[in-house]
């Protein structure tokens, strides 16, 4: 027999007390089974006269992380066979009533006459928050690991179980929109000064006040379902409205460029809700919310970014015959921003940190670095001062090598130079465990190669961090020829440990990311060469979806790295590998101009101390050409940034330098920030299908130039309508 979801207890003042405890769930979540039981469960406090009113609370850690995605993928999936079966008509009806079916069991919890109370600690997220704000009183357990939220957003959807309208009568328009638009995570005090909560208690007593709130006369109406409740903000077309809308119209094209349906919905939403009564509301609301699941942004990012993701966080690529290896200590060679960072993140998840440099004083420096980081979340109450001084004790600093014979993984971040590293790897290899690993942090230079310096290639392989390490999700773990699976293993449970998520890829120059976002920042150089206005070729980027433009982006990681890795590449694979016109742009900047980027206050843009960054008024002087801006086809120019880094992308696949497109989405929307609304590279390809990929590049190529042409694999595809993501169906092992 199944264990239900909700375990229902009655204490003698008449109090009901739910407490929801999955079977076999490590988090509650939402699901059709949950969502019979809730129903059941208002059926059971409505009905029964001895029961004065209900708390619902948590039996795991967590209250619930919200609603099964993947339940509601199989509803967007069921609209095409009940099309088919019974027509467009039937199938939009029966999939308006099924994905609303939420959002009416909340409003039947918030209209049942009796009252309902939420006591909340851990997460408390997504669809489950919104069952907390149909409850009548919502109380907060006081502690760090307590978080509310609707992060809908951020995979493509809103709030639409109606935590639109609740959010809106509870708190000013603007702070509402603020709170959809960034999905963030709330701590227990910005709830309740959010008016989200009604009160914070210790964990412990969450569920007693909660009891106490409707043993002692708590109401079972909602301040909206009352007379003469009026919005915070007022009405919308109001003096005080007309501050607001024409104000978050130009907030959401400006960080949105209108690529996300999602976001378009909520200011839609709101407007209209705010002007309806509550009923009426939460139907206009659930109409959208039908709409944008069925939209393909929605389906290409809760793919990416949920499935996907879920699936190589959990280490999908990890072999699986290999047990876990216990580490305690890590040393990080290489002190710098990147080595500091990394010791940082290291020390962060609990792990001891050996830092290594030429001398004591620089070894110093990179811990001066993760002292400033963990001081900066302290400043934020982020962490507490016990967490600050904990951290740092768990970092050493030292100029010996012999200090790393009691880590069990060592992680160089060396300068990016093939001698510096294989002085580095030989030195290190001298003191380390026979059974330790050692990776590099290496951004472009060929794991296989730098292994030749190994005593023990097979423990040798490659963790790319992302910068700056402390804010970047991504790592890169990649693979050498000799790597053994046990390096491999002890990579992805290492980043599983510090939380990040891993795409595993095969060995090349630039491996899988910097293949991809070095074409980008190419495209950008080449459009410049041409004549593009340089505001033009960001303001394209931006609108194509990527978080920065590339001029901007290659500051940011050096355009000197940039100059050196084209030398470095001529040096090692011939001068036909690079492209002149980039390599002569970035010679007059660098070498004529000594300007290397941001790190030294001038790049594309300059950077005054105090004031924005601002285009470098000395880049007309390096156009040779320029063209008419009213002339340039900006669809043309967002095309071209979006084409050049997924056809990038198919090489790797071709190449079997990624071998899994859900590694490839991810790690393309984690690691660089392509277009999240098209699921990631591979995504973006099938999104449009082979051929009309094919067809966009052969016209691309044309007009120019053969770095668009469509490698082999695509031409393929396109001739057998194949799509990656059923050519290469996602493996769950090595």
């Amino acid at each position: 027999m199944t264990k239900a979801p909700f375990n229902l207890d009655i204490d003698p003042d008449g109090v009901a007390h739910a407490i929801w405890d999955m079977p076999d769930r490590v988090m509650n979540i939402i699901t059709f089974a949950v969502m019979d039981a809730l129903e059941g469960l208002i059926d059971t406090v409505a009905a029964d006269p001895a029961i004065k009113g209900c708390v619902i609370s948590s039996g795991k850690d967590s209250f619930s992380g919200g609603a099964d995605l993947n339940m509601l993928e199989a509803i967007a999936r069921e609209f095409g066979a009940t099309a088919t079966a019974h027509g467009e008509e039937a199938a939009t009806q029966a999939f308006f009533e099924r994905s609303r079916r939420l959002s009416q069991i909340y409003r039947r919890v918030e209209t049942c006459g009796k009252p309902f109370a939420a006591a909340i600690h851990g997460a408390c997220l997504g669809g489950a928050f919104e069952l907390a704000l149909a409850c009548h009183y919502r109380i907060m357990a006081d502690d760090d690991a307590t978080r509310v939220g609707l992060p809908e957003i951020k995979i493509g959807l809103f709030p639409g179980a109606g935590g639109t309208q609740r959010v809106a009568r509870l708190m000013t328009t603007g702070d509402a929109l603020q709170m959809l638009f960034k999905g963030d995570q709330l701590r227990p005090a910005q709830a309740k000064a959010m008016n989200l909560v009604h009160d914070l208690a210790p964990a412990k007593a969450i569920v007693s006040r909660a009891k106490a709130w409707i043993a002692q006369g708590g109401e079972g109406v909602a301040p909206w379902d009352g007379p003469g409740f009026r919005p915070p903000s007022g009405p919308v077309y109001s003096r005080g409205g007309m501050m607001v809308w024409p104000a978050a119209n130009a907030i959401y094209r400006r960080e949105t460029m209108d690529n996300y349906p999602a976001a378009k919905a909520i200011l839609q939403v709101l407007h209209d809700g705010l002007q309806l009564p509550m009923d009426l509301a939460l139907r206009a609301e659930s109409r959208w919310f039908a709409k944008i699941l069925r939209s393909p942004e929605a389906a290409a990012m809760i793919r990416s970014l949920f499935v996907s993701m879920t699936a190589l966080n959990k280490g999908a690529h990890r072999p699986a015959h290999i047990a876990p290896a216990p580490v305690g200590r890590i040393g990080v060679i290489g002190a710098g921003f990147m080595g500091a960072g990394i010791g940082y993140v290291c020390a962060a998840a609990g792990f001891g940190v050996t830092m290594i440099d030429r001398n004591l004083s620089l070894a110093e420096r990179g811990k001066a670095t993760a002292r400033k980081l963990i001081c900066e979340r302290v400043l934020r109450g982020r962490a507490s001062e016990a967490e600050r001084d904990a951290l740092l004790d768990r970092m050493t600093t030292t100029d010996d090598f012999a200090a790393l014979s009691d880590c069990d993984l060592v992680i160089e971040a060396v300068f990016e130079d093939r001698d510096v590293k294989a002085r580095t790897i030989r030195e290190a290899e001298r003191h380390m465990r026979p059974d330790a690993i050692f990776a590099s942090n290496t951004s472009t230079l060929p794991i296989t190669s730098l292994a030749d310096s190994a005593l023990r290639p097979e423990q040798f392989i490659g963790l790319h961090f992302f910068s700056p390490v402390e804010k970047m999700p991504l790592v890169e773990v990649i693979m050498g020829r000799r790597t053994g699976q046990s390096a491999l293993a002890a990579a992805l449970d290492l980043v599983r440990a510090l939380r990040k998520t891993p795409i595993v890829v095969n060995d090349s120059r630039g491996f899988f990311a910097n293949r991809c976002v070095m074409n980008f920042i190419r495209e950008g150089h080449l459009m410049f060469t041409e004549g593009t206005p340089p505001a033009m070729i960001e303001n394209a980027a931006r609108m194509a979806g990527m978080p920065v433009g590339p001029l901007a982006l290659n500051d940011e990681v050096g355009l000197d790295l940039a100059w050196k890795i084209i030398q470095a590449t001529k040096l090692e694979i011939g001068g036909k590998a690079v492209d002149a016109r980039q390599e002569w742009l970035l010679d007059r900047l660098v070498n004529e101009h000594q300007r290397l980027g941001r790190k030294s206050g001038g790049g594309f843009y300059d950077y005054p101390e105090n004031g924005r960054k601002r285009l470098w008024s000395g880049l007309s002087l390096l156009q040779t050409r320029k063209l008419d801006p009213d002339a340039i086809d900006v669809k043309e120019l967002q095309l071209r940034f979006l084409v050049v880094q997924a056809m990038e992308a198919a090489r790797t696949m071709e190449e079997g330098v990624v071998t899994d497109p859900r590694e490839a989405d991810v790690g393309s929307i984690l690691g660089f920030g392509f277009a999240p609304f098209t699921g990631g590279v591979l995504s973006y390809i099938d999104g449009m299908g082979a051929a009309a990929f094919v067809g966009l590049c052969e016209r691309l190529a044309a007009t120019h130039g053969p770095r668009f042409a469509p490698c082999a694999l695509l031409v393929d595809m396109a001739a057998k309508r194949e799509l990656f993501y059923t050519r290469f169906a996602p493996a769950t092992t090595v």
